[in-house]
């Protein structure tokens, strides 16, 4: 397992501007986004080797945008290190994001089991740990069709078993800039957020809802960091 490096900065930041300093690391920085989330990839595998994760059977339970593509390294990361991970893929592939789309073949090379959501079918996995990539930093309107139902199963899972969640960036349901909500959130034994602390992760319900949140450095900085 590799160490996760903890990001110091005291910045709380909304969603939109979460989105332009991903933007400016890339387009202006040169950082190819492919490598962001590598390591907030391996960032999550770091956080999941601490101890407080039973990793017998790791489900990584995968949106289609780029918050599903870390799911999805992170499940890869894990089956190479000799683990028991899998993903469950709640969409179509074909929305998946361009770097969520890179990341689903990454992760087929090298023989990750992929499979669509199908209600029901995470308590067949028995899931000892979950990694909750299914919605990222963006949601803002309130859950509907397979992506509630596969979060009230998650839930309810993580409520009657011993399995532990671990949310990738905020728990799926959190509104990243009130902490409200969205219909209903995936409760998380702790959060690996990227970069920054997000306004939803310090106000409530979403503080409580994050569990141990750990802010990782995955290479997105403010614009003081650029040498003029």
């Amino acid at each position: 397992m590799c160490e996760l490096i903890i990001h110091r900065s005291d910045l709380v930041v909304s969603a939109q501007e979460m989105r332009e300093l991903d933007s400016f690391a890339i387009s202006v920085m040169g950082m190819p986004s492919a490598v962001l989330m590598e390591r907030a990839a391996l960032a999550c595998v770091a956080r999941l080797g601490q101890g407080d994760f039973d990793l017998s059977r790791v489900l990584c339970l995968c949106g289609t945008g780029n918050n599903g593509g870390d799911g999805m390294a992170v499940a890869r990361l894990l089956l190479l290190a000799g683990y028991d991970a899998s993903v469950v893929l709640v969409g179509k592939t074909d929305r998946l994001t361009v770097d969520a789309l890179l990341q689903h073949a990454i992760a087929e090379n090298y023989g990750a089991t992929i499979q669509g959501y199908t209600p029901g079918c995470l308590s067949v996995v028995k899931p000892t740990t979950i990694v909750d990539a299914l919605f990222g930093i963006g949601l803002s309107r309130p859950l509907e069709g397979l992506a509630l139902e596969a979060i009230e199963e998650a839930s309810c899972l993580a409520g009657t078993s011993d399995a532990r969640v671990l949310a990738v960036d905020i728990p799926s349901g959190v509104s990243a800039d009130t902490g409200e909500v969205c219909g209903m959130a995936l409760p998380a034994h702790a959060t690996v957020t990227f970069a920054f602390n997000k306004a939803g992760l310090v106000k409530e319900p979403g503080a409580t809802l994050a569990g141990d949140v750990q802010i990782a450095d995955i290479g997105i900085y403010d614009e003081s960091s650029r040498h003029q």
